[in-house]
């Protein structure tokens, strides 16, 4: 396993060891002692989640103001691209975003820890994503931030993605519950 730096330094980009021939491929997705090692973070993944979704549907800036979680993200079957906003009124890094493409032909994965928002924007036709998460969903202590706050500026690439009602209603960066 490989790991990348990023410009947010508590985010972090995998890149497996990927076996491959004329059968196909054998990667190792995740190891629990590679990770610390890796990362030097000692967390617990407690939760398996798995969507698929069509191509231009941006889902998130989602977060859990209490119970935070922080998620390890992966895509196997066509590609996205992902993105975490930190949201620690305390770091040097507050609203400052870092964007990264996961696809089932890079085999990446992105961690996002707990204090950072998180979504992302199908480019493929469809894609399968999958996401290790480090406490459990708790609806009332989900928030989220609008995909296009200015004072955030993702370049997402596109005018018009296709957003569930509860995303198309998230909040400025300025009005929302961050972390301390």
């Amino acid at each position: 396993m490989n790991l990348i730096t990023t410009p947010i330094p508590d985010l972090f980009i995998f890149e497996p060891k990927v076996f491959g021939d004329a059968r196909g491929f054998f990667l190792e997705s995740f190891n629990q002692k590679t990770f610390q090692n890796l990362t030097k973070l000692d967390v617990t993944f407690v939760q398996d989640n798995h969507s698929r979704s069509s191509k231009n549907v941006l889902r998130g800036l989602h977060y859990q103001i209490q119970q935070p979680q922080g998620k390890l993200v992966r895509v196997v079957s066509g590609s996205v691209f992902d993105v975490a906003v930190d949201l620690r009124k305390s770091s040097p890094t507050f609203g400052k975003w870092h964007g990264v493409e996961l696809s089932g032909e890079n085999h990446r994965q992105f961690w996002v820890p707990a204090g950072f928002a998180h979504g992302f924007l199908v480019l493929s036709e469809t894609a399968d994503f999958l996401y290790k998460t480090t406490d459990y969903y708790a609806p009332q202590f989900e928030r989220c931030v609008r995909w296009d706050d200015a004072e955030i500026g993702i370049e997402w690439g596109i005018s018009e993605p296709l957003l569930s009602a509860k995303d198309a209603q998230g909040l400025a960066l300025s009005d929302a519950e961050v972390f301390a």
